[in-house]
This record gives structure tokens, C-alpha cells and sequence, in this order.
């Protein structure tokens, strides 16, 4: 049994991880088509401003073309002049012009997003008359290769647009044809929680559905646990009563036998023997019985008897009659220098405590020391022994019906596993509560709490 729950929590954690895997994968997918989108948005209404230099300034645009040909023209000149050229294109003296007449445009357009750009020249490519290309500029896109603009970077921006143009001249010796490239390049400041804005229905919804799977998962696993506690435990328990009626009827099962006998009918001595022990073995069926029925109340259904008590006059009476049971145990007491007046139910209480301080003899000791105290309108009763303490993952478990402490698979003890319970339904029902210190090889120290003013 054990190892099919292994595996299905194993095969339920297996589903539970590749649910959110799938449900993680879905969401970075929609993280990639939201920013998609919202670039492709940015592209269309950024590529109407920019479809034609002219519409923003023509004048300016006018000087970036003349001075693209007179470049060029210098180059056919001077073809050792290149790099020189290269720096003129990118150092040109309309370059703050251009990127602040672009940048107010963006702005008009885009009131709501803070957007940098950069116009990068990738190209500048000229053909003679034996069309031979002679490439002067030809690049990936690089930000030092900015003609304009005010980006500080191209890692985290987007290609909107490429601006190819063309220019020719057939004077003497300046014979050519141009190719130039330019590229605009956009930032949007925040472009990551903006996307995150308009997926956060669908983050929300995500979040909310894994955490109620996982809530699901662990709900469900814990109580498959506790059903194979509680199974596990009735099954002990039944085990239990079945070894501990076995004893009584088989003595009856005998006794009754042997009084059939003629010879037995006739000696008196013998028959009076045997009908002590069948009467015995009754009362000891009807004792287990009792003890199931009563001890298996919860303490909702306990009816108490209270009676005002002097709390150490009771408490001597409990020990005494527990010494004469169990002579052979030291039991020592250090009570409180006042000894408060409780209304408690005697018989319960009295059953509690000798219940509790038969566990311990149970579980080993030779010594316990009982003490009471008097605070905050509440009396402690504290009964510590030298026996063989409880392990930190069992102490929960102690006042469980039906639980008995085991070492290893072995339970080294009989009973039924109703002795503790009983005592915290009794202590609850007087409104009380008890704490529990023990280390296992230590021994244990148990407190029970109730109400001095009731």
C-alpha cells in the first residue's frame, strides 16, 4: 500500500511540474507575441511620420543629400581620402538638428511613451563607369555608426524602417552612381512593463490557476496521508482488541468446559474456583469494552460532574492509590505553597492523570516527579519522568486516538491506543490544554492546564 502511494504522489508531482511548465511555456509565448505586437504597433504609426523626410523638414534633408554628393565627388577624386570621409558622414553638422526635429515629431505622435532613436548608416557604396562597386561604408548596423539621433545603444532597440537612396552624376570626372542605406533604429523607455501591463489579466490568471493547482496537490496528498494514518492506525487497533479478547474468551472457552465435568460438579472448592475466574474474566470483557466506548468520546459529548475540590488534597488522593499499584516506582511532588479551591469532575480528572502517570511506568520509567503551579488563573499540573522520551515527528501524533508510540514497526507495549487521547478530551473539556516536552532517551514532561477559576 505504501508503495503505490509513493508512486502516485510520484506520478502526481510529475503531472503537477509539467502542468506548470506547459502553463510557463504558454505565457513566455504570449510574452513573445505581445512584444511582437506592441513593436509592430510602435513600427506602423513611427513609419508615417517617417515615410518621407520631407514632410519633417526638407531643407535639412536637402543638406544631408548634398552632402552625401559632395562626398562622393571628393571620393572619385581622392580614393585615399575614404576614412576621412567616413568620419564626415558620421560628424555631419546637421546631426543635432535632424535628431531634435525627429525627436519632437515622436513626441507629438507618442505623448504617452518615451522613445529614443538612431539613424545608423550601413551603407555607402559607389559604382564607376565599369561598374565596379567600390565600397567606401558597408557594415552591420552599429550605434558608432549613427548619423543622428540620441540612442545610447542598439542591444535593446528595433529596426523600424530601411532608407535606401540613390544618386548619379556624369559631369567630366565625377562620373558615378551612389548607393546609401540608412536604417532607423527605436528604444521605448519601459518597453517591458508596458507589455507586462497588457498581459496582466493573463499573469494574473496564470498565477492564480497554478497556485490553485498546487493548493489542490497539496490538500489531496495530505489527506491521502492522513486516510493511510487513520487506516494504518484502525488496523493496529483491531489487531489489538483481537489479541487482548483473545485471552478472556479463551479462559471462559476452558472454564465453561471444565464445569461440565461431573467430577468438578462435585468438588465445591474447584467449582467455586472456576466460576471466580469465569466472573473475573467477564469483568475484564466488560472492562475492554467500557474503555473502547468511553475513552472513544470526543470532548463535545463528555458529561462532567464537577464538584468544588481542595487541587492538592485530589491530587494526594490520585498518587496514593497509584503507589499502591505501583509500589516500585519513586514518585516524588513539589506543589505549589498554595493549593487553589477547582470545580473539576473527579472521576474523569483522577482517570486522566492516572492514565498519564501509568504511561510513563509503561514507557520505562523508575521515576517521576510531579508539580503543581498557580498563574494567570491557570493551575499546571507538570508530570515529568525518566522514561524513553518521544521522537520530535511522533509528538504530534501522541494524542490521536487510537495511536501508540512504536519503536521502529514494533510496538513494544500493549494497550489500545486510547489512554492519552482520553486524557486530552478530559482536559479539553474542562477548558484546559496540556504541553508536551520530551526527547527521545530523555524522558518526558507533561502539563496539564486548567482553569483555577471556573
Amino acid at each position: 500500500m505504501k508503495h503505490k502511494i509513493n508512486i502516485l504522489i510520484a506520478l502526481s508531482t510529475f503531472a503537477l511540474v509539467a502542468l506548470c511548465f506547459i502553463q510557463l511555456y504558454l505565457v513566455k509565448t504570449t510574452y513573445r507575441y505581445k512584444v511582437a505586437q506592441f513593436r509592430l504597433e510602435v513600427k506602423d504609426r513611427l513609419s508615417k511620420i517617417t515615410n518621407d523626410y520631407s514632410d519633417l523638414d526638407s531643407s535639412l534633408f536637402h543638406k544631408k543629400d548634398v552632402l552625401y554628393k559632395k562626398l562622393a565627388e571628393n571620393y572619385t577624386v581622392d580614393k585615399s581620402n575614404g576614412e576621412q570621409i567616413k568620419q564626415e558622414l558620421l560628424q555631419n553638422q546637421f546631426k543635432d538638428q535632424l535628431t531634435a526635429r525627429l525627436q519632437s515629431e515622436f513626441e507629438k505622435e507618442f505623448p504617452e511613451l518615451s522613445i529614443h532613436f538612431a539613424v545608423v548608416l550601413n551603407k555607402f557604396v559607389m559604382y564607376n563607369n565599369t561598374k565596379q562597386a567600390d565600397t567606401l561604408f558597408a557594415e552591420k548596423p552599429l550605434i558608432e555608426n549613427m548619423i543622428y539621433g540620441n540612442l545610447a545603444s542598439l542591444d535593446d532597440a528595433f529596426l523600424i524602417r530601411n532608407y535606401v537612396g540613390t544618386t548619379s552624376s556624369d559631369a567630366g570626372n565625377s562620373t558615378y552612381k551612389l548607393l546609401t542605406e540608412d536604417a532607423l533604429y527605436v528604444s521605448v523607455k519601459n518597453w517591458e512593463l508596458i507589455v507586462f501591463k497588457r498581459m496582466s489579466s493573463l499573469l494574473l490568471f496564470s498565477f492564480v490557476l497554478i497556485l490553485t493547482l498546487i493548493s489542490i496537490f497539496v490538500i489531496t496528498i495530505k489527506a491521502l496521508i492522513k486516510q493511510k494514518k487513520i487506516s494504518d492506525i484502525k488496523t493496529d487497533f483491531i489487531n489489538n482488541i483481537t489479541h487482548e479478547l483473545k485471552t478472556p474468551l479463551t479462559t471462559l472457552s476452558v472454564s465453561t468446559k471444565i464445569l461440565e465435568r461431573k467430577d468438578i460438579k462435585e468438588n465445591e472448592e474447584i467449582y467455586n474456583q472456576l466460576l471466580h475466574t469465569i466472573n473475573r474474566q467477564n469483568e475484564r470483557l466488560q472492562h475492554l469494552i467500557d474503555q473502547v466506548l468511553n475513552n472513544s468520546l470526543g470532548h463535545e459529548e463528555i458529561e462532567l460532574q464537577k464538584q468544588k475540590i481542595n487541587a492538592h488534597t485530589f491530587l494526594n488522593t490520585v498518587i496514593a492509590d497509584f503507589k499502591l499499584a505501583h509500589h516500585e516506582t519513586v514518585l516524588e511532588t513539589d506543589f505549589c505553597s498554595e493549593s487553589p479551591m477547582l470545580t473539576l469532575d473527579t472521576f474523569h480528572l483522577t482517570t486522566a492523570i492516572l492514565n498519564v502517570l501509568e504511561n510513563a511506568v509503561k514507557y520505562g520509567s523508575t521515576t517521576i516527579f510531579v508539580s503543581t503551579k498557580l498563574q494567570n488563573n491557570l493551575f499546571s499540573i507538570s508530570i515529568e519522568d525518566n522514561g524513553m522520551g518521544i521522537e520530535k515527528s511522533k509528538q504530534n501524533l501522541l494524542f490521536d486516538k487510537f495511536y501508540r508510540v512504536e519503536k521502529g514497526n514494533v510496538h513494544t507495549t500493549k494497550g489500545l491506543g486510547l489512554g492519552l487521547y482520553y486524557v486530552d478530551q478530559i482536559i479539553k473539556a474542562h477548558k484546559g490544554s496540556i504541553d508536551l516536552v520530551s526527547d527521545l532517551g530523555k524522558g518526558t514532561r507533561l502539563t496539564l492546564l486548567v482553569p483555577s477559576a471556573m
